[in-house]
């Protein structure tokens, strides 16, 4: 024992660590243990008696047992530190502050008068729309795409990634092959306005967590990176970060392991240290590339709304542009807003719905959070879809290494405010980026029309059921209604007559069932794209199916009343018309509670039965006519 103790002795001058007793009497167990660390993690430890976590090492036994466990315990600590911008030291230390402020019920927006900030609002499919779409198109090649994709589909009662389940049934692609086919369409539409050779290859960044991680790496696989190289995707992995017991930010023993720090996630806000610390912002600049965009995970509708936000972006000179959505007051989903600090400081940022209304009403707006005369708030509804100059986004990000502003939500146990039901953690949203802004950042936002842009997929069966009648159930399967009508919608505009939809039940949801009509990203990415693929008069029928898989696919009065599915290699040119007329396919309910049918089937209530179609490959290249 003698040897232990004079090589702790001796491990703690060298770190100039003076008097062994402050260590033995703070945390006696810690200290019976220092021979078996290195002296980085006896930095560590140092670090954290420092900031005032000493209970961490109660109990800790003397040395011999455990002593695996007791150095894995520094290797967590270790990750915990390095993870977070400034170091655990830093977010013990903003926590405390946060919980302060969370006590004494300190309002966020205190000294701050909103107002409605300045922004593009558009309409689907007329001339304004269709430039800035063709901007955004000629933009992307100079653009990277960054998916946030850390969470499971539990919430959804899905049990793999939510980027794996299928946005719609007709084609069952799933989210991430809608996304990534988006990416390389793209790619190709913006590669071909360009002049001589073009060989860029967009980069394509998933943020993945520990839950997510290897499964959407083996679903990447698995599925040869649905057609994207694989050098041109990279993953980031989200580390966790430590939960807090109490209002002095003690950090939590995880009730299963006391060699663990308990840990929960941070939010979706840690995309942007990972990006800065990752190198690629740097990169990206250096291969010439202007543009970051941020999406989230399961939003079958967000590519039809990017190109126009990107024109949009590219027109105004945004730093940062939000797409945004038309949102009814008092609706469930934060407002874009501008927010005056009474010293003069400006930011456009998004305010949480439960936020909104009271801040209005206390800055001299008596009624609050209500619709103007367009029928919608003035406020335009935040749908975390971001858009990002990547320069100005580098040069905030050298300064604050990625650090966004976080806030905490603890449950307290009564109205003391002394103690805390369950532990909690610091969180942090992507979309809070703008908070630490100069009031000379070009901040602005986009609107859309919401059955063209925004259908997320988040509720499971028993909660889309419960929200009530005329709000939106944002289950999977609304989201898959949701795509049908967009694309119904979007065939109409091109001069497609088709049927209106039929209300019908699906786990307790009354939905519109438009025409299942569903294309290849590469088919049509644009309205324009659409309009140069629509000849003559068509009809579709609301009991019918269809599905364009390939790209030179034209439609030329043709009468669908039934199932089509029409694929076509890259070099084949295939006109379509005259009238298919079969049984189609048929949508069945399903009671989720059904543990007999997959999970993807159940939650959605309804399953596809193929009664009869008409289904033509054209393999060859060529120019063909289908006219039945």
């Amino acid at each position: 024992m003698v040897s232990t103790l004079g090589s702790t002795a001796e491990k703690l001058s060298k770190l100039d660590i003076n008097g062994d007793c402050v260590w033995a009497s703070s945390a006696p167990d810690l200290y019976k243990n220092l021979s078996l660390f290195s002296p980085d993690q006896i930095e560590l430890a140092k670090m954290l008696l420092e900031m005032g976590q000493s209970h961490l090492f109660e109990h800790w036994p003397e040395p011999g047992i455990d002593d695996d466990e007791k150095r894995g315990y520094f290797d967590q600590v270790a990750r915990l530190n390095a993870s977070y911008p400034g170091g655990l030291a830093s977010y013990i230390k903003t926590a405390r502050e946060l919980l302060a402020d969370s006590k004494e019920g300190k309002n966020p927006f205190d000294g701050f008068t909103p107002s409605v900030p300045s922004g593009e609002v558009l309409a689907f499919g007329d001339d304004n729309f269709i430039q800035f779409e063709e901007t955004g198109v000629r933009e992307a090649r100079n653009a990277a795409f960054v998916l946030v994709a850390g969470g499971l589909g539990e919430r959804l009662g899905y049990n793999g990634i939510k980027v794996a389940l299928p946005s719609e049934s007709t084609t069952r692609t799933c989210f991430l092959q809608l996304y990534m086919e988006s990416v390389l369409s793209l790619q190709d539409a913006s590669c071909r306005l360009v002049q001589g050779e073009c060989q860029t290859q967009i980069p394509f960044v998933i943020m993945t967590s520990d839950d997510t991680h290897a499964r959407t790496l083996e679903l990447l696989e698995a599925n040869s990176y649905f057609g994207m190289k694989s050098t041109q995707v990279k993953l980031l992995k989200q580390e966790k970060v430590a939960c807090l017991d109490d209002n002095d930010a003690r950090l939590a023993v995880d009730p299963r392991n006391k060699y663990r720090i308990q840990t929960k996630p941070h939010g979706h806000g840690d995309v942007h240290s990972l990006l800065y610390s990752s190198g690629l912002l740097n990169e990206w600049r250096d291969a010439g590339r202007k543009w970051v965009l941020f999406f989230q995970d399961t939003n079958g509708l967000l590519f039809k709304a990017i190109p126009a936000a990107l024109g949009v972006s590219a027109t105004k000179q945004y730093h940062v542009n939000s797409l945004a959505v038309a949102r009814k007051a008092k609706e469930a989903i934060g407002g874009i807003t501008k927010l005056t600090h009474a010293d003069g400081r400006t930011m456009v940022i998004n305010v949480e719905y439960n936020q909104l209304d009271p801040l209005l009403r206390a800055t001299g707006y008596p009624d609050g959070d209500v619709n103007c005369e367009t029928g919608y708030s003035p406020f335009p509804g935040n749908i975390n879809q971001l858009i990002f100059e990547l320069g100005p986004y580098i040069e905030e990000l050298t300064k604050t290494k990625g650090a966004i502003k976080e806030f905490v939500n603890p449950k307290y146990k009564d109205s003391s405010k002394t103690s805390f039901k369950s532990s909690t953690r610091l969180e942090c949203m992507m979309q809070d980026y703008p908070k630490t802004l100069p009031p000379s950042a070009r901040v602005g936002f986009t609107v859309m029309d919401t059955w063209l842009a925004y259908a997320p997929v988040k509720n499971n069966p028993e909660d889309a059921a419960k929200v009530p009648k005329g709000n939106p159930y944002h289950s999977t399967t609304s989201g898959e209604m949701a795509i049908y009508r967009a694309n119904s919608l979007i065939l109409r505009k091109a001069g497609i007559k088709v049927d209106d939809p039929v209300h019908q039940v699906f786990n307790g949801q009354e939905v519109e069932v438009w025409p299942r009509i569903t294309w290849k990203p590469k088919w049509a990415l644009t309205f324009a794209d659409v309009q140069s693929r629509v000849r003559g008069s068509s009809f579709i029928s609301q009991k019918s199916t269809m599905a364009i898989k390939g790209r030179n696919i034209f439609l030329e009065d043709l009468s669908l009343d039934g199932a089509l599915v029409i694929d076509s290699v890259e070099d084949a040119e295939v006109k379509v018309g005259g009238s298919v007329q079969n049984k189609g396919w048929i949508l069945e309910n399903v009671d989720y509670k059904d543990t007999s049918v997959p999970e993807e089937v159940r939650i959605r209530g309804f399953r596809i039965n193929k009664v009869e179609q008409l289904e033509k490959n054209f393999s060859e290249p060529g120019k063909f006519s289908l006219n039945t």
